[in-house]
This record gives structure tokens, sequence and C-alpha cells, in this order.
């Protein structure tokens, strides 16, 4: 059986640290057996290099999924050149650097593919995401059952459609890149598990891991102001998916925060 633990979009040195400091507790808890990090925006927001790959491989990560944003950051690309394992969108246009997707086989004997794409809705207009999920399951060995994606994607509507279209299809459908966890974790009717938006990992004193003045002042001034982490009140957001490897269908899937979020102060005037 697999346990799957994806952890959500890292964002600024901060939440890397955050992770760094938890991430086997975590593993334990949930007994995770494979590992999976979006680590897009480790690097004061944006991209990731071999220094953190490298720790967070250390620390048990079999694969790291970016996005986007990996592409604003130079600093990213000798590691996408060299680590098969992280992965950025596959649907970008061929001729970019990188993988979008990988085969590792798990130490039980069975093979598990991670694939990464990217959606169009409020986004760069790339490849189609459903036209290159279809391309990559076809290259796939016919044996491999378990398959796990990564949907980068900005649209509510556009992510739903994608878990629709693969639902039977693949172990899993997980959205990254809004950074807020949605409530709408489940197992689809065909036996993909599914999420939304996993949520993030850092700072969450901030507007989407972004220091909380500057966002407010790119609201009120409708100018540019430089993208700098919030470093206060970090967490990790994620999911933990069980997956029967022989058919490839998930089990459960649920939610994780951690540490929880405080929803009360003081005092519970209700209280029995």
């Amino acid at each position: 059986m697999l346990n799957l633990l994806f952890i959500g979009d890292i964002v600024g040195f901060s939440g890397f640290d955050f992770v760094c400091e938890n991430i086997q507790s975590l593993v334990k808890k949930h007994n995770a057996n494979f590992l999976i990090i979006n680590g897009e925006n480790i690097c004061n927001g944006k991209g990731i290099t071999e220094r953190e790959a490298d720790k967070l491989f250390e620390l048990g990560a079999n694969v790291i999924t970016t996005g986007n944003h990996i592409w604003e950051n130079w600093i990213s690309k000798p590691l996408m050149k060299s680590n098969n394992l992280v992965l950025r969108p596959y649907n970008y246009p061929p001729g970019n650097i990188g993988r979008g997707y990988a085969v590792v086989t798990h130490p039980l004997g069975f093979d598990i593919a991670v694939l990464q794409l990217q959606g169009r809705v409020f986004m760069p207009p790339i490849d189609c995401p459903f036209r290159a999920a279809d391309n990559v399951l076809k290259k796939l060995d016919s044996n491999l059952k378990v398959i796990i994606v990564d949907f980068h994607a900005e649209a509510t509507g556009e992510k739903v459609s994608m878990g629709h279209y693969l639902d039977g299809k693949v172990s899993a459908v997980i959205g990254t890149h809004t950074h807020i966890q949605t409530a709408d974790a489940q197992i689809l009717s065909s036996g993909t598990a599914y999420i939304t938006d996993v949520g993030m990992s850092g700072s969450y004193d901030s507007v989407l891991g972004l220091r909380k003045d500057v966002a407010l002042n790119r609201h009120i001034y409708q100018v540019a102001h430089r993208y700098e982490p919030a470093t206060e009140d970090n967490k990790i957001c994620g999911v933990s998916v069980r997956i029967d490897e022989q058919t490839g269908k998930a089990i459960r899937i649920e939610n994780l925060v951690y540490p929880p979020f405080t929803n009360s102060i003081g005092d519970d005037e209700n209280k029995d």
C-alpha cells in the first residue's frame, strides 16, 4: 500500500526552514512511504536551487515539483538541467529545459509516475494541459498503476475539470499554486483522489506568503513592489493519500495543516 504525503508550495526561506525542521515527524505521523514536495517558491518567493533541493531529498523527498515561478529565477536552471526528479510543468512548449514527469521505483517493488501540469486560465497561454496529460499517459507502461498529478493552476473551474478528466486514469490530482488550502479533499467517482488546492507551506501572517504591507501597497497604489516573503506564523499544508498499488485507485485522502489554525482567542463564552 502506498501512503503518499504531498507537501504544498514552500514559500520563502522561513517556510523552507520550517518544513525541514518538521517534515520527518509528519512523515512518521502519517506513516508515509512516498513524499512529494512542491518547492517552486523557496528562494524569496521564486525558484529553487541545488542547495534547497539537496536538503529536501536528504530529508526524504522522492520528487520535487515546481510551477510557473521556476522560470522567474535563472538560478534554478542548473538544477532543472541536472536533476530529473525536480519537475517543471510538462506542457511548456518543447525546447524548454527540465522534465515534466518522472517514474520512480518504490522500495516495495512497484513504479510510481509523478506528472506536473500547468493550467492556462489566467496563466501563460502554454500547451493544452488536458492533451498533455493524454500524451504522457500513452507513454507510460500499461502495467504502471500509480500516477500522481500536480496540477499547478489558477482557476478553480479548470482544476475541477482536470480532476474529472483524469478520474479513473490517475491515482491523484493535487492542485497547487493558489496557496490557500481548499475544503474539497475527496475521492472522485472512479477512484481518483482530488483536492483543488493543497495550500502553501510558509508564513500565514502574510498575504499568500507575501509580507502584508507589501501586498497592501500593491493593491492600494496599483504599482509594482518588490516581492518580500513574510517570516512569521509558519505552517505546513499538505495531503495524505492512501493508494492501492495493485489498482492505482485511491482509498483515502486527508488534508493536513501543521500546526492547526487558531480558531478562537481566550475563553469560549458558548462552552458547555
